[in-house]
């Protein structure tokens, strides 16, 4: 609070995307926004442009560096949030321009994944990606290091005594973060033995973030994973069994972390044993949000992710979510149906995980699937149709 016992705002951001005649670009920053908004900062404006290949030294270049500038000091911007990965170098010469933070959207999910960790496996996943981050941008930034001074057998101030301690330090650290990684990773492996040595049937959920994965992960298994209307709302895998009374049988449903457009590299390495359940599962659920106009490119960049992870080749059902928002006109005409993605055709189904529409015939599609599942086929999906 202040003197004037007014709440604290936000601190304020302006955001600057840049068209480079790539596909998918945000013109409206509508996600940028979001990711920002997550995160805790509050959007003050948003600037736009087109250029044939990005600056070397500013991105934008200087013109209109000047501009964003001169936009940030107008509203009381604290920071600068670009739509695009920047390089250190970039990086560092838009802050000595600016004369405030510059941050990409890479670093901007990392934050937010921070802020949303929740066990002890996502926290080392989110320190891994940070460290990577970091690690790339250790050279070039000087900033930091002129300011330490002394220790035992250094000089103070930059130099390169210090740049290759702080470059063995975060290594140590990464390494550390990895030993402890894996372990986890092993951990869930021996979970996963168990649960296959009990025949069990694995589906994963997956899906662009905000799809409403977390929503049709409760109003499947009646459990209380958290979701809300933001991204990245889950980070940490659920894992439930659901009973599917059709026939008889239980079956392992998984709620993971959700993708994204430009998904960090280090978070897709970093995340490889969240991503495993996906990738060891005998079923994909690919939770679309229909109401969004961009579900299209959203599904795209799922299969992207499936594909880094090794998971594109594991069968799926699309479940079309949120048909509730959707406008009488738009409305499907039936509700099971197929759709071709990528060259291969899935079944799709129409539902809502908010009013329930829908949900018993996924469950039927699941329970069909199961009844014609044999001991031959050893839980899998690859000679089975729906």
């Amino acid at each position: 609070m202040g003197s004037d016992n007014k709440p604290l705002q936000p601190p304020g951001v302006v955001l600057v995307g840049v068209d480079l005649g790539l596909p998918h670009f945000d013109a409206t920053l509508e996600e940028l926004a979001q990711l920002a908004e997550t995160a805790g900062y509050r959007v003050l404006d948003r600037v736009t442009c087109k250029r044939k290949a990005p600056d070397a030294a500013l991105y934008v270049g200087s013109g209109k560096a000047d501009e964003i500038k001169a936009l940030a000091l107008a509203h009381g911007a604290t920071e600068i949030l670009f739509d695009q990965a920047l390089s250190p170098a970039q990086q560092r010469n838009l802050e000595r321009h600016m004369g405030m933070p510059v941050n990409d959207r890479i670093l901007l999910i990392l934050e937010i994944f921070a802020q949303r960790a929740r066990s002890h496996e996502g926290k080392l996943q989110v320190e891994l990606a940070r460290l990577q981050y970091l690690s790339t941008r250790l050279v070039r930034r000087w900033s930091h290091l002129e300011r330490q001074t002394g220790g035992i057998g250094l000089r103070g101030g930059p130099g390169e005594t210090q740049i290759e301690l702080d470059r063995r330090m975060i290594g140590d650290a990464i390494k550390r973060t990895r030993e402890r990684l894996d372990k986890v990773k092993r951990q869930r492996g021996t979970q996963r033995r168990q649960r296959e040595r009990r025949g069990a049937f694995n589906i994963s959920l997956v899906g662009y973030t905000n799809a409403g994965k977390s929503s049709l992960f409760n109003a499947l298994v009646k459990a209380r994973a958290y979701a809300a209307d933001q991204l990245f709302a889950t980070l940490d895998t659920t894992t439930r069994q659901m009973y599917l009374g059709e026939v008889g049988r239980s079956v392992s449903l998984s709620d993971t972390v959700g993708f994204i457009r430009d998904l960090p590299h280090t978070l897709v390495d970093a995340f490889a044993a969240t991503l495993q359940e996906a990738r060891d599962a005998d079923l994909l659920l690919h939770v679309v949000d229909v109401s969004n106009p961009a579900y299209p490119e959203q599904m795209d960049d799922v299969q992207q992710v499936l594909r880094e992870i090794g998971a594109d080749e594991i069968p799926q059902i699309l479940v079309f979510n949120k048909t509730d928002a959707l406008p009488p006109a738009q409305r499907p005409l039936q509700a099971v149906d197929s759709m071709e993605l990528q060259g291969k055709v899935w079944p799709r189904i129409f539902v809502s995980a908010h009013t329930g529409e829908g949900l018993d015939a996924l469950r039927g599609l699941l329970a069909q699937r199961l009844a014609a599942q044999t001991p031959a086929e050893n839980a899998t999906l690859e000679d089975a149709s729906f």
